[in-house]
């Protein structure tokens, strides 16, 4: 089945270059130094992490019914090489079996992050200068 959220290369195009031309700007002009502006994780990483929160909502009483995306900066303190950067991490959404707040995965209204699960990090971001989308 062909997800209903599919959008053309020129639009996913599009959209790149507006958070270049945008937000990486910002971000250089506050850093000094280009930021990465792409996070990748295999298609292993991101079945492991699927079933890791299955495995745990069920432990924990959840019924898991996505992963949200955030933005984050890597703290100035880190300890290593990404330090000050922009990063993504996956935290999983749902609510409580016993509380009856089951959802849909296609609800507009989006669903609770879910605390007791730890969220995912540590994609590989690529090494500034940026990426371009599409080429």
């Amino acid at each position: 089945m062909e997800p209903k959220q599919l959008i053309s290369l020129d639009k996913a195009r599009e959209l790149s270059e507006n958070y270049n031309q945008t937000k990486a700007r910002l971000h250089q002009k506050d850093m000094g130094k280009e930021d990465a502006n792409a996070v990748w994780y295999s298609l292993e990483e991101l079945e492991n992490y699927i079933t890791y929160i299955k495995k745990q909502g069920v432990e924990k009483g959840y019924v898991i019914d996505g992963i949200r995306l955030y933005m984050g900066v890597y703290p100035k303190n880190e300890e290593h090489s990404r330090a000050g950067y922009t990063t993504i991490f996956l935290a999983p959404t749902g609510g409580l079996k016993s509380a009856g707040q089951q959802r849909s995965a296609t609800n507009t209204e989006g669903s609770p992050d879910i605390l007791e699960i730890n969220a995912m990090n540590f994609g590989s971001m690529g090494n500034p200068p940026k990426l371009k989308y599409g080429g």
